[in-house]
């Protein structure tokens, strides 16, 4: 079994979980709590190149990467460092991440938040609006076409922006049959956990245009940027580059180019 069907398994067992703790119509019932919509996706179609910025304390190929991290300053440092959204890592066995650290990442900053997950079952995307997430991941590898489309309809009805992530030709075809409007392009291979940015600028000419296009992993520096930025592409995720930095906003700074008074380049 692949890492990544080990990932799946766990998210599902963690869900039945869940659900005997907490009924989805419980969740339906606390819908009406949730803030004020901070779009996703309107976040990385503004001029020039936006960067996501990640919190994770650990990760299957790292390991630990920043277990002692506090959420609310880490998030904190990105927004002033200039990030345009946030990607929070709720999986607890293989990230250290939890439901707790979206409400604690919201009430931190102001930036729209994609809850970064295996998300296989609905029950998760009522998890993720309850908790303040604005965003969900939905990973191809992970999903058959008939559940990729149903959790992707329903996610937009709980008005839930949806990253969708491909990593080859295939999983971008099925993504497109779809129809969706985010497509994260994931440098690494989930099953051998190696990486190659390459595999953006393989698929890029594949993408229709207007969709919006999220470069994933392996992605530390300016140069990388400004040449994503080149081909088309509208925002970066870099989560492992700031989570190890003694000083995340200044990381946030150098990848984004604010200046001290705070006026953003792009």
């Amino acid at each position: 079994m692949g890492i990544i069907d080990q990932l799946i398994d766990g998210a599902r067992e963690g869900v039945e979980t869940r659900k005997r703790e907490t009924s989805q119509a419980e969740l339906e019932g606390q819908l009406s709590g949730r803030g004020r919509d901070r779009p996703f996706q309107e976040a990385l179609t503004r001029p020039g190149l936006s960067v996501i910025a990640e919190f994770k304390r650990r990760s299957p190929s790292r390991g630990d990467i920043n277990p002692e991290a506090d959420i609310a300053a880490q998030v904190a440092a990105y927004e002033r460092g200039g990030a345009a959204a946030l990607s929070v890592l709720t999986d607890g066995p293989h990230f250290a991440g939890s439901l707790d650290d979206l409400r604690a990442a919201r009430a931190a900053a102001t930036l729209p938040i994609i809850r970064k997950d295996f998300i296989v079952d609905p029950y998760q995307l009522y998890e993720a609006a309850v908790h303040g997430a604005d965003a969900v991941l939905l990973i191809v590898r992970a999903l058959s076409d008939r559940d990729l489309a149903a959790l992707y309809e329903e996610a937009r009805g709980l008005d839930l922006d949806c990253l969708v992530e491909v990593h080859d030709e295939e999983e971008l075809e099925r993504a497109l049959e779809v129809d969706v409007e985010v497509i994260g392009i994931n440098n690494r291979d989930l099953d051998e956990q190696n990486v190659d940015i390459q595999t953006t600028y393989e698929l890029m000419p594949d993408v229709p245009a207007g969709k919006t296009v999220v470069s994933e992993s392996g992605i530390s520096g300016r140069e990388e940027l400004a040449e994503l930025e080149r081909v088309g592409v509208d925002a970066v995720l870099i989560g492992g580059h700031l989570m190890t930095s003694a000083d995340p906003e200044l990381a946030m700074r150098e990848l984004t180019g604010l200046d001290e008074t705070r006026e953003h380049p792009y």
